[in-house]
């Protein structure tokens, strides 16, 4: 059967990282998303790098499968009513320019539902399209930073300042994003209109947060920066052996009983510091260097096959290398191989949700760009020489 998004048109205004995230997710299940680009300069995302391949930056690559790609000068007359055309034929319009760049070009949301009353529109913005810092521009390190995100990651002992090692907040708001976009298409089908999805870096990233939230608003107390120790659970933390890390996972008392006995401390499980999850968290210092002697004695390997035989929780900490050779993520499709124009073989990663009748693919690599302009500029009915013409005038 096709993938369940068949049929539905994305027109994709969207660059860097949040939008095309989301796009992907949705072009990944079947919509047809027309990445809409400026003449000569495209996605910023393209020059981002090193590193890059055959001229594209990495990172680009990796966001932007299965799409096609025009390119057009929304600031002219003829680019916009190419864009009009567009969007009258799409069930989404997807953008992610500070709020207002829409409705100065003549697309806001509600000049957009006047051309199409079926029109979903996604808007991903920093803050948010309400609110007195609507207008701020926004990225992934200040939401990790004004959402509290990176005041309780890192360290104890050293000043706040680390950030999660990859862009969670912008990838986690397009999930958001194609989030919205699926509900509003549900309801579309209910009343026949389209509506207004409003999703933002810092929203995102709050959302997150309950944790922390919680213990202010519970404790009236910071929360602590904990390393990967868990704030209610322990021991639930990586620790160091001979050769490499591992993690561990046992806030259940009847793992905490088997890693003592992998571990040969059995005299612990019933310790009155340890025999209970609430006082292990207490004590959480202690018994992390109790733990840490005895793993730092052995190699990871033997730690994890004895954990493992055990029924504990754990895994190593992998490096990206041996994450790209990892049995299970081959064996459940998470890296697949497409052929690009330029960059040759490209290995990108695969599709998280397996759905058993209607699963997504991965069809085409990464768009040049411009690719398909005069693909779609022809479907709209432009003619060779009218292609050529708009191309001389640098409407697309």
């Amino acid at each position: 059967m096709a993938p369940p998004l068949r049929g539905i048109r994305v027109l994709d205004l969207s660059q860097v990282v949040a939008g095309p995230f989301c796009s992907m997710l949705l072009a990944d299940m079947g919509a047809e998303v027309i990445k809409v680009e400026r003449p000569g300069v495209g996605d910023n995302l393209r020059r981002w790098g090193p590193p890059f391949l055959g001229g594209e930056g990495v990172y680009f690559l990796y966001l932007n499968r299965n799409k096609k790609s025009i390119t057009l000068n929304l600031k002219s007359e003829e680019g916009r009513r190419i864009f009009t055309q567009l969007l009258k034929r799409s069930d989404v319009l997807l953008e992610n320019f500070r709020p207002g760049t829409m409705e100065r070009l003549g697309f806001g949301y509600e000049e957009a539902s006047r051309i199409n009353p079926r029109i979903i529109y996604c808007r991903v913005s920093g803050y948010g399209q309400t609110g007195p810092y609507r207008d701020r521009g926004g990225y992934d390190l200040l939401a990790q930073g004004e959402s509290g995100l990176i005041s309780v990651t890192g360290e104890p002992d050293r000043p706040p300042g680390a950030k999660v090692g990859v862009a969670i907040v912008d990838m986690g708001t397009g999930l958001y994003a194609a989030v919205g976009i699926l509900l509003a298409l549900r309801a579309r089908e209910k009343t026949g209109r389209g509506q207004l999805v409003d999703v933002s870096l810092l929203d995102s990233a709050v959302s997150w947060m309950l944790q922390p939230l919680g213990y202010y608003l519970a404790m009236g107390q910071l929360p602590k920066r904990l390393g990967t120790a868990h704030p209610v659970a322990a021991p639930y933390q990586t620790f160091r052996t001979r050769d490499i890390y591992i993690t561990i996972g046992c806030a259940a008392d009847r793992n905490w009983r088997a890693l003592c006995r992998v571990l040969g401390l059995e005299e612990l499980a019933d310790d009155p510091r340890f025999s209970t999850n609430p006082r292990r968290v207490e004590n959480r210092e202690e018994l992390a260097r109790i733990l840490g002697e005895v793993f730092e004695g052995e190699s990871g390997e033997v730690w994890l096959r004895r954990l493992q035989e055990a029924g504990v929780p754990c895994a190593p900490v992998n490096t990206v290398d041996r994450v790209v050779e990892h049995p299970q993520l081959g064996e459940r499709g998470m890296f697949v191989e497409v052929k690009h124009p330029k960059a040759g073989r490209l290995r990108l990663t695969g599709i998280p949700v397996k759905l058993s009748e209607t699963p997504g693919e991965i069809h085409s690599p990464p768009p040049l760009l411009g690719e398909h302009t005069e693909e779609i500029l022809g479907w709209l009915g432009y003619s060779p020489e009218e292609i050529r013409e708009l191309r001389g005038r640098g409407v697309i």
